[in-house]
């Protein structure tokens, strides 16, 4: 579908070719997609348990080739191609739970609590299909952020369930405010009836990051409203905002201490697809479940039972909670691409985002502390929404179109998402080579003022 849509947009509706020799596709939330480069150690490891045989040869590094060897030897028969157990490999089951213990402070994690999923969205949809009774009357709801990225949506709507908007401050950030939660939640009177409350931190599609008193603030109406709690925290790794800082909603309940710490439900979500790893194509994730009872427990053990994650997902897991290591072989050439060159170059896109868009009137980006995404706010002209209604479009979905035919940039309109009524946004990766984010910029900006003159 893609290919059909970047090659329509390259030749024109009329077959003439534009201007540009290809589409910059930045709708999706896939570094690989927008050209970063793999890390090295993952792909080397997981194309040794593949084929073993490339251990047999000096091409690889003294540590992959262990890694790749104690990885094989938690598989049935040494083979990538083996069943496992229902939550996950063992072993990887407790690099996790050690990886978490090492990220919270040393907050007790248990592997039995961990269940490795093929993808974290796949893990949401299973612990949503535990708290919505489809046969409900009135329906079971779920209170989410707007803007929220779409598939929760679909999850909610496949399931019967309602999902109640709570609507983030766009102009303080995107600030969560508890008077919002508790609108949201009056709002729901007589219509459903509320079981659980979806976060995520940081933000998708807008760049925000939860501060621990939110966070916090967050737990206690969750205690107070008996709501479980559904923490999306899969770009905890993908922070960049000089004064935020990624803390777990588990580690801000257990700051929190008893009663609460004992008796919040809590499901976590995390995977290898987003952020600097961003292995999408893998399929892979896990989530930890909290203060869950013993018999709920159960019946999720049956849901997951249903569809494992694949072997090579769990490689990647291994490999992004536990990776090299000072006095590793691999660790040099690690450091110098995942905690230097990455983190810079998504740094340097954060600013120059910002710059441009926020250079034009019409344009407004809120500080981007984390996440993959810019979400911009871009304030259309009368006679542009009027031809997009003409059209039977949305307003952004018109101008993201127009984007792509001109300029030959994807980019994914705000209605995707959610927006409060009468504004209009574009969300578009910002995790790129520098080099294609400058040329995307270019881009945008001609294209900008061409269409605002146009409409104007």
């Amino acid at each position: 579908m893609f290919a059909t849509v970047e090659e329509r947009a390259v030749r024109g509706v009329t077959g003439v070719r534009k201007s540009y020799r290809e589409v910059i596709d930045v709708s999706w939330g896939d570094p690989h997609r927008a050209g970063v480069k793999p890390l090295s150690f993952v792909r080397q490891v997981l194309a040794a348990c593949l084929y073993p045989e490339l251990m047999d040869g000096d091409k690889l590094m003294v540590d992959v080739k262990q890694r790749a060897q104690r990885l094989l030897g938690t598989c049935a028969g040494g083979s990538v191609g083996s069943y496992c157990a229902t939550a996950g490999i063992p072993q990887i089951l407790q690099s996790i739970s050690q990886y978490i213990m090492r990220r919270d402070g040393g907050v007790p994690c248990h592997p039995e609590n961990i269940y490795i999923s093929p993808g974290s969205q796949w893990a949401l949809t299973n612990i949503l299909k535990v708290l919505v009774n489809s046969e409900a009357s009135p329906r079971t709801g779920v209170l989410i952020p707007v803007p929220c990225h779409s598939t929760t949506i679909i999850s909610l709507t496949t399931l019967g369930a309602v999902a109640v908007p709570y609507y983030l401050r766009e102009e303080r950030g995107w600030a969560l405010e508890m008077e919002e939660l508790q609108r949201a939640l009056d709002s729901a009177k007589g219509v459903c009836n509320p079981v659980a409350l979806y976060m995520i931190n940081p933000g998708n599609p807008a760049g925000y990051v939860q501060s621990r008193k939110s966070i916090q603030e967050v737990i206690r109406f969750a205690a107070e409203k008996k709501l479980f709690l559904l923490a999306d925290e899969v770009y905890q790794d993908c922070v960049y905002g000089k004064e935020s800082e990624f803390v777990s909603y588990k580690r801000a309940l257990a700051e929190i201490g008893a009663p609460l710490s004992d008796s919040v439900e809590l499901a976590s979500f995390h995977t290898a697809s987003k952020g600097l790893m961003g292995e999408c194509g893998l399929r892979t994730g896990y989530v930890e479940l909290v203060n869950l009872d013993p018999a709920v427990m159960k019946h999720i053990n049956n849901l997951f039972s249903t569809n494992s994650c694949p072997i090579l997902g769990q490689i990647a897991l291994d490999v992004m909670v536990n990776p090299p290591q000072p006095g590793d072989p691999s660790y040099p050439l690690y450091l110098k691409v995942r905690h230097f060159y990455l983190p810079a170059s998504l740094a340097q896109n954060v600013r120059r985002v910002e710059e441009v868009i926020n250079s034009f009137p019409d344009f407004s980006c809120q500080p981007l502390e984390g996440g993959a995404f810019a979400f911009p706010r871009v304030f259309l002209p009368p006679k542009a929404i009027e031809r997009a209604k003409e059209a039977g479009l949305q307003p952004d979905t018109f101008y993201c179109l127009r984007l792509l035919e001109e300029a030959g940039v994807l980019f994914s309109p705000g209605t995707e998402y959610g927006q409060k009524e009468g504004t209009y946004h574009i969300r578009f990766c910002i995790m790129t080579p520098t080099d294609t984010m400058e040329e995307i910029l270019r881009r945008l900006s001609a294209f900008h003022e061409q269409f605002m003159k146009e409409f104007s």
